[in-house]
């Protein structure tokens, strides 16, 4: 059942030179070193770099699908052209401007790929790449989770087929559902206009329920007990107790949200 991969293990090795149009598929490199050097359609499928110090390289139409690179720096190399499908990372100082340039083409394919950035920026503590990792993760999940449901391509209508496209369709209902009131957990905007929609609403049902929607100043007033209401700190006598019960669910769920963001932003520092 099991044969031999036939990897091949080159430890402590260095580039002296260029490299062009070389097949380096399925290697084991254990601390190789290139400073400066230029790679120009090398196919690197399947390789894992480890401990690797790749720094000021040019990687141009390079293949690296099914890669891993682990403990390795590649501080300031550029990857023009590449390939990086089903690629992992770790620990892998990498400039974050490899979202901008070398995302897979398939939106399933780009999103693994900016998570798999997410959580190796994270383990370097570098705040500002993963939050960027994380927008292109979220922007690629949602087109995924739309052409799952939404798309005439053959992928997504073999893999999403019958009751599979109804749970993708429910799927996506829930992620643009959770995009408007908090972006995913990751927008303190989107959550204070959520704030702002529900206070409104409190005005509203106040307003047609137990005061006179014909005068302006039922409104002004309703806006005014809005916010107390919401926050618990006033609860008007004849309210029913299952509405009042309503608003303190909202309001538990809505700071529940908030501290999950606080605490998301303070994690990746």
């Amino acid at each position: 059942m099991l044969s031999n991969s036939n990897r091949i293990e080159q430890k402590d090795k260095k580039f002296d030179a260029d490299v062009s149009k070389a097949n380096l598929t399925n290697q084991l490199f254990i601390r190789l070193v290139a400073k400066g050097k230029r790679f120009a359609n090398v196919d690197f499928k399947y390789t894992i770099f480890d401990a690797c110090y790749l720094r000021n390289c040019i990687f141009d139409t390079c293949d690296f699908t099914g890669c891993r690179f682990v403990g390795t720096s590649l501080y300031g190399s550029s990857f023009p052209g590449c390939k990086f499908d089903y690629v992992t990372f770790e620990k892998t100082v990498i400039d974050n401007d490899i979202l901008d340039t070398g995302c897979p083409a398939l939106e399933n394919l780009k999103m693994k790929f900016a998570r798999s950035l997410k959580v190796n920026y994270q383990q370097l503590g570098d705040t500002k790449s993963a939050n960027k990792a994380v927008s292109v993760e979220l922007q690629a999940t949602e087109v995924h989770l739309s052409k799952s449901w939404r798309s005439n391509e053959s992928y997504y209508r073999k893999k999403y087929a019958g009751w599979g496209r109804v749970k993708a369709f429910l799927e996506w209902v829930s992620f643009k559902t959770l995009d408007f009131i908090w972006g995913n957990g990751e927008s303190v905007l989107k959550l204070l206009r959520a704030g702002l929609l529900v206070l409104l609403l409190i005005a509203l049902i106040d307003v047609l329920s137990f005061k006179n929607p014909e005068s302006l100043k039922s409104y002004w007033q309703a806006l005014k007990e809005a916010p107390p209401i919401f926050l618990g700190v006033f609860s008007p006598t004849y309210y029913p107790s299952l509405y009042l019960a309503l608003i303190a669910f909202v309001r538990l769920v809505t700071m529940g949200f908030f501290l999950s963001i606080i605490i998301k932003r303070f994690n990746r520092r």
